[in-house]
């Protein structure tokens, strides 16, 4: 468990992803620790150098004496644990309470950021008087009754019913806070407002908000990239902790807006994250995760443009349903003798509602136009196919 001393106390901290590849800072939000980002760090760390760290109170980092922080000293705390690790400029991605953080950091140290991205978080977040009252009552209190009430802040109520072992993680983890450490942050956000600084971020901004987020709503991140010159907006499917509930969508939006192509004229941010999102519904999760688990120097390039061009342009366009692409990849495959990609698309038709007599007809007219030995060794590869899928038919 890496410590280092930095601004006054021991922070935590983890780095992952290959070396070599451009850091990304993440800032992670009040009341967790850096494993809420463990959802999004197999897709994140498969290309970029990627540093997280406990908060100050949080997790394992310590806090220092009685005074109380205020946002310029969770700021000194990731300026100085940056310093200590001499990190000169990174890319700095924020949470909420981190989402703060990252904002006063661009401010006051604009050399050090190359990229900021701020998620679910806002100019100024709450009332004072709200946070005054929280950080008293946890003093008083402790944090079982606050973590009793997360799940309805954090999480939208589908999640919540989806993936109750998720919940229940996030709220152990928000119980086994430090009720001083979470207050002092309580106190730091009530004293946060940026609204007359943020005309002075000069890095390239993506905002991104939880569609379902009654925290830092939509109109908070609205607000924001109004504020900022040239700042990106993206909306995600969730609520506020967006890395935990939305973590493909999440890592698709960060990795299209870090994309070392994204000051090209020619670059569309938003191409690359759209291309990921058809290119896993129609492929699946698990197939797409071990294609970017399995990025390298000599092959990021290639997958990048797949997902940019293929997936992002061709199977986007709306002059043909996915059902129709689907049964014309098949027929293509079938003729050029590509067994591996066939055998990709055979699994991948039902994504698109395509079903088992449609590819029958397919591979008939294909012994007409494509010959009957590519025929046959396609009904072949099909009937493995379809016996693979009713051994392991998908989940309700």
């Amino acid at each position: 468990m890496p410590f280092i001393h930095a601004n006054g106390i021991d922070q935590h901290y983890r780095i992952d992803g290959p070396q070599g590849a451009p850091w990304l800072v993440l800032s992670n939000s009040l009341g967790t620790d850096l494993s809420m980002w463990d959802p999004v760090m197999p897709l994140l760390a498969s290309r970029l150098r990627v540093l997280r760290y406990d908060t100050r109170g949080h997790g394992a980092s310590g806090r220092a004496g009685e005074a109380v922080p205020d946002l310029a000293t969770f700021g000194g705390d990731l300026l100085g644990l940056l310093q200590a690790l001499e990190l000169q400029r990174v890319h700095l991605c924020g949470l909420s309470m981190g989402g703060l953080i990252a904002q006063w950091l661009a401010i006051r140290a604009p050399e050090r950021i190359d990229r900021l991205i701020l998620a679910n978080t806002a100019l100024r977040i709450g009332e004072a008087t709200a946070w005054r009252e929280r950080a008293r009552r946890v003093e008083a209190e402790g944090l079982a009754w606050l973590a009793d009430s997360a799940p309805s802040r954090w999480f939208s109520p589908a999640f919540a019913l989806r993936a109750p072992d998720t919940v229940a993680a996030a709220q152990a983890s928000l119980a086994r806070c430090d009720p001083r450490g979470y207050a002092d942050a309580c106190l730091a956000i009530a004293g946060a407002d940026l609204l007359d600084r943020l005309g002075d971020i000069h890095a390239p901004t993506l905002c991104l908000a939880g569609r379902h987020d009654p925290v830092t709503t939509l109109a908070d991140a609205d607000a924001m990239a109004a504020a900022i010159s040239g700042a990106a907006r993206e909306d995600l499917p969730a609520s506020h902790l967006s890395p935990i509930e939305a973590p493909q969508d999440f890592a698709a939006a960060v990795i299209a807006f870090l994309s070392p192509h994204a000051d090209a004229p020619e670059h569309n941010d938003e191409r690359y994250a759209r291309g990921l999102r058809v290119r896993r519904a129609v492929l699946g999760d698990a197939h797409v995760d071990r294609s970017l688990a399995a990025l390298n120097p000599h092959n990021r390039e290639f997958q990048d443009l797949i997902t940019r061009y293929a997936w992002g342009e061709i199977w986007t366009r709306p002059g043909l349903p996915r059902h129709s692409r689907s049964l014309i990849t098949i027929a293509m495959l079938i003729a050029l003798n590509r067994e591996g990609e066939l055998r990709l698309h055979l699994q991948a038709a039902r994504n698109n509602a395509v079903d088992r007599e449609q590819i029958r007809e397919v591979l008939l007219q294909a012994a007409i136009y494509c010959g009957v030995p590519a025929a046959n060794a396609a009904f072949h590869l099909a009937e493995q196919v379809f016996a693979e899928q009713d051994a392991h038919p998908p989940d309700p």
